[in-house]
């Protein structure tokens, strides 16, 4: 663990939004158990179990965002980059969850409807509403960076939609006495979420099993670096990702016996940063094989920003 290395990500800004979130939910979450109660309403109720499980889900993406924030240690020499997919991945599993019991209460009702005080429900339901939308305001920005938070943000945007379903049901209900509006529209709220919670949970196990960066192709990586002058070949070229932001690369070059084999390392470290936004780059010069198999050419690490910590290679 070089000095210089630090792969943490840059977690901090949204460790705020995410406590402020988690107060606000868990806030309302018992002023709408208590609505529901009061209401007799089991669409009250049910949103009160959707707002119990955004609560869970911000609880995790905020621990999630406090480890991967952990420094390396001699056990987990990366750090804790991580935690991110792991969090996205137990949100979206959470979600799938609650799109099950969503379907399962829906057909409850459709077989046995129960009439409500949809005055109460009407309340509570509105002021739900304002809650997932300031939370959803919170979270905004660290959605569009960070997979965990693109999690706990799927979780309010979902519990946001159940509050609509909640006031549309209740006025519905209350000037038409249509009991069924309501189970109709917690299905199709359950159909809106599951695609997205789909593809979350795709995007988490992509990263666990080290696949390439998304928006990066493997292939035109490779190129781009036997483009390079003094590059014979390349082998064992690897791109992973630690978290959604921070894509890598390791890589053998066979180099020209001629060729100055560290400044070209610094070529192709520059190259990759700048073009692809690769920023942690592991590339090993071998001088060009001949019948024999070649010699390694000197291996020294280039500074941070052209190189990375060494990673071992898949063969």
């Amino acid at each position: 663990m070089g000095r210089g290395h630090d792969h943490r990500p840059d977690t901090l800004r949204h460790e705020r939004p995410l406590r402020w979130a988690l107060a606000l939910t868990l806030a309302f979450l018992v002023v709408e158990v208590v609505g529901a109660l009061l209401s007799g309403s089991l669409a009250l109720l049910s949103d009160a179990a959707h707002m119990a499980s955004d609560s869970f889900a911000l609880l995790v993406a905020l621990l999630a965002v406090r480890l991967a924030r952990r420094p390396p240690d001699t056990h987990r020499t990366y750090g804790y980059a991580r935690a991110e997919a792991l969090g996205a991945l137990a949100n979206g599993c959470l979600l799938f969850l609650v799109a099950g019991g969503i379907f399962w209460e829906a057909v409850q009702r459709f077989l046995a409807p129960e009439p409500v005080a949809t005055g109460t429900m009407l309340a509570v339901a509105v002021a739900g509403l304002v809650v997932n939308l300031i939370a959803m305001r919170l979270l905004q920005a660290g959605a569009g960076e960070n997979l965990n938070m693109r999690g706990a943000y799927l979780e309010v945007m979902a519990d946001l939609l159940g509050s609509v379903a909640v006031i549309l049901g209740a006025l519905v209900i209350r000037f038409t006495g249509l009991v069924w509006v309501d189970p109709l529209l917690a299905v199709l709220l359950a159909l809106w979420v599951l695609p997205r919670t789909w593809h979350l949970l795709s995007e988490a196990v992509h990263l666990l099993l080290e696949g390439a960066p998304r928006g990066i192709a493997v292939q035109e990586v490779r190129e781009a670096m036997l483009a390079e002058p003094g590059v014979v070949s390349i082998h064992d070229l690897h791109l992973w990702s630690l978290s959604s932001r921070q894509p890598m690369l390791s890589a053998h070059v066979d180099v020209r016996r001629d060729v100055d084999a560290d400044a070209l390392r610094r070529r192709l470290a520059r190259l990759v940063r700048e073009r692809f936004g690769i920023g942690h780059s592991t590339i090993q010069m071998e001088a060009e094989r001949g019948g024999g198999g070649g010699e390694s050419a000197d291996c020294g690490h280039v500074p941070h920003d052209e190189s990375g910590p060494r990673h071992h290679h898949r063969h």
